[in-house]
């Protein structure tokens, strides 16, 4: 028993040491990578000072790829959905490999520690079996929780902020500046996903793209409604020889609409999403606190009247 305590303590430290190293945000990169990055156009800065990977956290990240390459090697797991999920979430350093190894990590930690929860309690062979798959399915699935959870939140950051841009674009447009310089005017603006994704557009224009090919490239990383329609308006703007100000004051006063209908969806929401702490959590302590004296004393009534 002591033996399976102690090795179910030692993997549940690792898996969320795992999680927690490998999960957060790459370390900036060195200082001569960045400034070389700056001459190109991409000027993020980071925000703290670029220090080189700790030996450790290498040799750990190493080691989950590692993993992750035998796993994907065996059973053949697709690397091009955990890829989509990493680039919305803006995790742009990390190898889909590295987490396929927390999924597999994650899968065997929680397996183990059911195992020995299962027998520390004394269950029985159905609810053993029956808990290890759950166990199974849930360590093999909350990595790719986790970072899709992270790619919702900066998507929807980025469709929120999308209707800023779209403003300054059209002051930028109508003051005389190309298209091409009101974007690079917003990016130095904007701050943010939205912002290293403009940035990162223009490091790409830059490199030799086209800017709608660049655009493209945004829209395949962050694919939100918006940000497609704002894409293909500047397409359709560039092929018709449409004014592109027009166009982006335009496409501001329908996403203000959207935005607008949004917020009234979510409200219309509310009322029934406030229905499972109403009935569960609220109305019963209502109950005891109203009822509670008047049920206390119609039972000391019966109990009167029947001695």
């Amino acid at each position: 028993m002591v033996l399976f305590f102690i090795l179910g303590v030692l993997l549940l430290g690792a898996g969320v040491a795992l999680l927690v190293g490998g999960l957060a945000p790459g370390a900036p990169a060195p200082a001569d990578t960045v400034a070389q990055i700056e001459a190109y156009g991409f000027a993020a800065k980071p925000a703290a000072p670029a220090e080189a990977v700790t030996t450790p956290r290498r040799s750990l990240i190493t080691f989950v790829a590692r993993v992750g390459w035998f796993v994907q090697r065996s059973i053949g797991v697709g690397e091009r959905g955990i890829r989509r999920d990493l680039l919305s979430a803006g995790m742009y350093q990390t190898d889909p490999l590295t987490i396929v190894g927390y999924r597999a990590l994650g899968l065997i930690a929680l397996l183990v520690i059911w195992v020995w929860l299962a027998v520390v309690w004394g269950a029985g062979i159905p609810i053993l079996i029956l808990g290890a798959i759950v166990a199974a399915g849930l360590g093999w699935m909350l990595p790719v929780v986790i970072v899709r959870r992270r790619g919702r939140k900066r998507t929807a950051q980025i469709e929120y902020e999308l209707p800023e841009l779209i403003d300054v674009l059209v002051v930028t447009l109508e003051a005389g500046l190309s298209f091409l310089a009101s974007l690079s005017l917003a990016a130095d603006r904007i701050e943010g996903p939205l912002g290293v994704e403009l940035r990162l557009t223009l490091q790409e224009q830059r490199m030799g793209l086209g800017i709608h090919d660049a655009l493209e490239g945004m829209l395949r990383r962050v694919e939100t409604p918006n940000l497609r329609t704002f894409v293909r308006s500047v397409a359709q703007g560039e092929s018709l020889g449409v004014s592109t100000g027009q166009i982006m004051r335009n496409l501001a006063v329908e996403m203000r609409k959207r935005r607008r209908s949004a917020a009234e969806e979510r409200a219309q929401k509310a009322p029934v999403k406030m229905l499972f702490p109403l009935i569960f959590l609220i109305f019963p302590a209502m109950f005891v606190i109203l009822l509670g004296p008047a049920v206390y004393n119609l039972g000391k009534i019966f109990n009167t009247g029947g001695g």
